[in-house]
C-alpha cells in the first residue's frame, strides 16, 4: 500500500461524525470512492477521503443535491459556479417563504377567515407589472381629470409605492395591507374628494404655494404636543394664525365662507386610512414616516368649530 496512512470506514466515521451508513453509501455511489482495499476485502480510504468527505458533508448541509456533490469533487464543475447556483436558488426559496410568512402573520393578526386568506395569498403572489396595475388604476381614479394640474404629476409620484426586488417580511406586509386600501371603495372615494380639493385650493395663480392640511399639521403641531384643549381660549392665537395663512394663500379676506371651505378640507383629510397610506408608502419605499394628519385635523376642526357660530335652526 505504498507505505500511505489509510483508514476503514470506522475510522473515517470517528474523524469526520459522519456514520458508517452514510460513508458506505457514498463510496456504493462512487463520491467518495475507497483508495485500497484491505486483505480481509475491506475499503480503505487515504487522506484525500476525508477532505473529500468533509466537502461533501459541507455540501450537503448547504442543500446541495448528491448529483451536483459528485461532479464538484470530480472536478467536473467548480465549486465557485456551484455556490453561485444554489445561492441564487437559496434566494428564490427566500423570496417565496419571506412572502408565505407574510402573508400568514397578517392573516394572524387579523384572525382572517379562508376568503381572506386566498385574497392575501393572491396579492402577494402579484407580479411587478400586475403590481403596478394595481396602484395605478387607483390613482388614475383618484386623479381623473386632474392630470393637467401642475402639482399633480408630483403628487401621483409621491404617492406611488416601489416593492423592492428584494423585499423584508415588513415591506411584503405592508404591500399586502396597502394592496387592500387601493381596492377599498370608500377609501378611493375619499382620496378622489381629498385630490379635487387639493387641486381647488391650487387653482390661484402664482408660485407652488403650501396645501392648507399641510399648513395645520404643522401649526397645531406644538399644541397637539402640548395638550392644549382646542376649545381653550389660548387656542384662539392657533386658529388666528391657520386662518390668516388660509386666506392669505387663497387670496381672499377672513370670513364665514373661508372658514366653511377650510373645514370642509379638513373633515375630509380627516381620514386616518389616508395617513396609513403614506405610511405603508414609506415603509416600501424606504422613506422616512412623515407626522399623521388625522390628529391635527381633527384638533383643528375641534376648534374652528368651536369659534363658528351655530347654523341658524
Amino acid at each position: 500500500m505504498n507505505g500511505k496512512l489509510l483508514y476503514t470506514i470506522g475510522d473515517l466515521a470517528g474523524r469526520t461524525g459522519l456514520s458508517v451508513k452514510t460513508i458506505r453509501y457514498y463510496a456504493d455511489r462512487g463520491i467518495v470512492p475507497p483508495t485500497d482495499r484491505s486483505p480481509a476485502g475491506y475499503r480503505l480510504f487515504d487522506a484525500e477521503a476525508v477532505a473529500r468527505l468533509e466537502l461533501v458533508r459541507t455540501l450537503r448541509e448547504l442543500g446541495v443535491d448528491l448529483a451536483t456533490v459528485r461532479r464538484v469533487v470530480n472536478r467536473e464543475v467548480t465549486l465557485p459556479e456551484v455556490a453561485a447556483a444554489h445561492a441564487e436558488a437559496l434566494a428564490v426559496q427566500i423570496r417565496v417563504l419571506r412572502l408565505r410568512q407574510a402573508v400568514l402573520t397578517v392573516a394572524a393578526r387579523r384572525g382572517a377567515s379562508p376568503a381572506e386568506v386566498d385574497d392575501l395569498h393572491r396579492l402577494a403572489q402579484l407580479t411587478t407589472r400586475e403590481r403596478g396595475h394595481l396602484v395605478g388604476d387607483f390613482l388614475n381614479t383618484v386623479f381623473a381629470g386632474l392630470r393637467d394640474q401642475p402639482t399633480s404629476p408630483g403628487v401621483v409620484v409621491s404617492m406611488t409605492p416601489s416593492l423592492p426586488d428584494e423585499p423584508s417580511t415588513e415591506q411584503v406586509e405592508a404591500w399586502l395591507e396597502l394592496a387592500e386600501l387601493c381596492q377599498d371603495a370608500s377609501f378611493l372615494a375619499s382620496m378622489r374628494r381629498l385630490a379635487r380639493q387639493h387641486a381647488a385650493d391650487h387653482d390661484v395663480p402664482g408660485l407652488p404655494r403650501p396645501d392648507a392640511v399641510a399648513v395645520v399639521r404643522d401649526a397645531v403641531a406644538p399644541a397637539l404636543a402640548a395638550g392644549l384643549d382646542p376649545t381653550a381660549p389660548e387656542a384662539d392665537a392657533v386658529v388666528a394664525r391657520v386662518i390668516d395663512r388660509y386666506a392669505r394663500l387663497r387670496g381672499r379676506r377672513d370670513d364665514a365662507d373661508l372658514r366653511q371651505r377650510l373645514l370642509d378640507r379638513l373633515t375630509v383629510a380627516n381620514d386616518p386610512r389616508r395617513d396609513r397610506y403614506v405610511d405603508l408608502l414609506s415603509v416600501l419605499n424606504g422613506w422616512s414616516t412623515g407626522d399623521a394628519v388625522a390628529p391635527a385635523a381633527e384638533w383643528f376642526i375641534q376648534a374652528l368649530r368651536a369659534r363658528m357660530p351655530e347654523p341658524a335652526r
